[in-house]
């Protein structure tokens, strides 16, 4: 293989393995009231350069039975992107890890309720530890958990 077809092939498969996060633009469905699922989609928009769909829905529970978020793992809004489902305040980087690793069994990510100190849930200096939850056929797992003093531990 020529040195520029390689240098070709190895910039396709670096621009492939960034790029998992750029897969899809997410849609996202929210009350059209709540002003924190805005702060978190600007957030993972920072993140990822995407742009996303907005719908405003007045029946948020049919939407997360239709992607069957488990109730005990619902939040105020639900997105799809890149053929998963995130429910509530999931941090940027744990839904590029999900895009990257593809685990099997899981469908979605969720952070249950809406914790301060989550993405989009900021006010001053005050964090609840929370975790970032998979779901699906694989049953539900701590995907990674964020402490109170604001550090993180992947699981």
């Amino acid at each position: 293989m020529s040195p520029a077809r390689r240098v070709f092939f190895g910039l396709a498969a670096f621009s492939a393995t960034i790029g998992v996060a750029h897969a899809a633009n997410p849609t996202m469905f929210r009350d059209a009231g709540c002003g924190c699922c805005l702060k978190w989609l600007e957030q993972v928009k920072a993140s990822f350069g995407q742009k996303a769909v907005i719908v405003n829905s007045t029946d948020m529970a049919a939407i997360k039975d239709k992607q069957g978020v488990p109730q005990a793992l619902r939040s105020c809004h639900t997105v799809l992107v890149g053929g998963y489902v995130i429910e509530g305040h999931v941090p940027a980087k744990e839904i590029a890890r999900l895009l990257r690793e593809k685990p099997k069994g899981v469908k979605g990510l969720a952070v249950a309720g809406m914790p301060m100190g989550s993405p989009g849930m900021e006010h001053g200096d005050h964090r609840e530890a929370y975790k970032v939850m998979t779901f699906g056929s694989g049953g539900q797992r701590v995907y990674a958990s964020y402490a109170a003093s604001g550090g993180t531990h992947a699981h």
